[in-house]
């Protein structure tokens, strides 16, 4: 049989292997938006699977993946039965999506998303790849529902890395959804809707908070928000720094701060430090899709492009919850959420060609009008006076290091070159990067993925290149989006067709060639007594 024209036998056209299973909708999140979305879809008669990481793996939970954790989680987490019940004690929607048909899928990642297109013109369809604790597997789908939601913007000050400082959205997790949350007595950073919501949460549970502190002058969530928290013994302590945190051997057990117009210092007793300044809608798949985003100064970072809070850039892709700019989560308003997972859900059965009615979209549904991105900034500058703090913990990078553009010190002394190198020299070639300065410094390139530090490194950079932080190009990520042990994903299994050829990068038989031999008459040697096609 004559093969066509422009064949190549190497090229994994036909031959990627279909998905384990395919759906009409998946649903990414099973929060509040995500849960609706799927109870919704599956009982106007759609195929509909349900994915949530939670609950998260206790060794991604020691990297603060997805949340920043900060080590302040009980032994209850090691316990999956017990946190799989949890969670779906918490969510009483999830009851809801198994009664209406949906395939809940939890403890399970989305590492990954992908469509036909541009590179990926050989995958079967649109498929996306899950994750548990011992494989990976491929599962198809016609329409896909982001509900990924929000997480922290972490900020360094002396004693940051410590068990015990954690993030807002990370302590409401381990608080309500595991109930397995360690301390006791809690100082919040920040004062604006997202650290009231956290001090009402931990005082319904019972636990002690200390003081809310901020570094603004004014009171963020308002007169009647502080008064409400006053009532209850909390302290609110404004035009305050955090500059030291002592501890112990199970962690922080207070904070110092410093006043910043009289500088004088106090240190609050606490095992907990919660900052809860700013969140910043989860992107990542969205991105590594080809999704649209832009910066969203009222949701504090890159957000996903959207007419309407529902559709996106890309047709089959919708959204809901966080991600859309809609608040969710036990304090932020659970409501609103599912109202946006609603809107969602019948977007994607109107495309699949159900018959369903969107419902308006609210302008309630939206969050508050603040700048969030200047606050993040606001922060930074007052914590920009320890050159010696460590900015990516996984790299052990410090600030003066990143401003410097010097390599961490585990990888040794700095060249003459690099002695001589700084951000400000670099900025004079152009505009401030963060993936130029990931790669001469490694800051964001550690295990968490950047969760810890992606926020306060643009900030670092937009300070020295006198921008603001919503003017930087977002740094640069790509699947998996979730870290994942190799031997997760070297369980997946690929076709014969494709293992046949695992040896070859394209049929570019040059790469089997010794270095030495490039450019020297033993380079055509070596292209000689290769097999078929470039193989060995």
């Amino acid at each position: 049989m004559t093969q066509k024209r422009g064949f190549d036998r190497i090229s994994q056209a036909g031959k990627v292997p279909p998905p384990e299973t395919r759906v009409q909708i998946l649903v990414v999140g099973a929060g509040s938006a995500g849960a609706a979305a799927a109870i919704v879809a599956a009982r106007a008669g759609a195929h509909v699977m349900l994915v949530d990481e939670n609950p998260v793996d206790p060794g991604l939970m020691g990297f603060d993946t997805p949340l920043f954790y900060g080590g302040r989680y009980t032994g209850a987490i090691q316990t999956r039965g017990r946190m799989v019940e949890q969670v779906l004690a918490a969510n009483p929607l999830l009851e809801k999506a198994f009664e209406a048909g949906v395939d809940v899928r939890l403890g399970v990642s989305v590492w990954g998303a992908f469509t036909p297109g541009y590179g990926l013109a050989s995958l079967p369809g649109s498929i996306a790849g899950l994750a548990d604790e011992t494989r990976a597997w491929m599962v198809g789908f016609d329409r896909l529902i982001l509900a990924t939601g929000a997480r922290d913007v972490a900020l360094a000050f002396p004693g940051w890395s410590q068990t015990g400082v954690m993030g807002a959205r990370a302590f409401e997790t381990l608080v309500h959804t595991y109930d397995a949350f360690a301390g006791r007595r809690l100082v919040i950073l920040g004062t604006g809707d997202l650290a009231v919501a956290t001090a009402r949460t931990a005082l319904a549970k019972g636990l002690e908070v200390a003081a809310l502190a901020d570094v603004a002058t004014t009171f963020g969530a308002g007169s009647q928000a502080r008064a409400e928290l006053e009532a209850a013994g909390v302290e609110i302590r404004l035009g305050q720094v955090p500059v030291g945190a002592p501890g112990g051997l199970e962690g922080v057990t207070g904070i110092i701060l410093r006043d910043l117009a009289g500088g004088g210092t106090e240190v609050l007793a606490c095992d907990t430090i919660v900052e809860g300044v700013s969140l910043t809608p989860v992107v990542e798949l969205l991105d590594v899709l080809g999704g649209a985003l832009a910066p969203d100064p009222r949701l504090g970072g890159y957000a996903p492009v959207s007419p309407d809070g529902v559709a996106t850039s890309l047709d089959g892709i919708f959204l809901a919850g966080d991600v859309a700019g809609v608040p969710g989560g036990a304090g932020l308003g659970p409501q609103a959420a599912r109202a946006s997972g609603r809107r969602a859900a019948l977007a994607a059965l109107i495309s699949l060609g159900f018959e369903a009615e969107i419902e308006p979209h609210a302008a309630a549904d939206a969050t508050a009008a603040a700048d969030a991105v200047a606050y993040q900034a606001l922060w930074t500058r007052a914590l920009a006076q320890g050159e010696d703090v460590v900015i990516c913990q996984c790299e052990e990078v410090t600030r003066s290091q990143l401003i410097m553009a010097r390599p961490p010190a585990y990888l040794g002394p700095a060249s003459p070159a690099q002695a001589r190198r700084n951000l400000a020299g670099l900025l004079e070639d152009g505009p401030a990067s963060q993936d130029q300065i990931k790669r001469l410094t490694r800051a964001c390139m550690g295990p968490c993925q950047a969760r810890r530090c992606r926020e306060q490194v643009a900030h670092l950079l937009a300070i020295t290149a006198g921008v603001s932080a919503a003017d930087l190009a977002l740094a640069g990520y790509r699947a998996p989006v979730r870290p994942l042990p190799l031997k997760v994903l070297a369980d997946w299994n690929e076709s014969s067709e494709i293992a046949r050829y695992w040896d070859v990068w394209m049929g570019i038989s040059g790469q089997w060639t010794p270095y030495d031999d490039i450019g020297t008459p033993r380079e055509a040697l070596s292209a000689g007594i290769l097999g078929e096609g470039g193989r060995l």
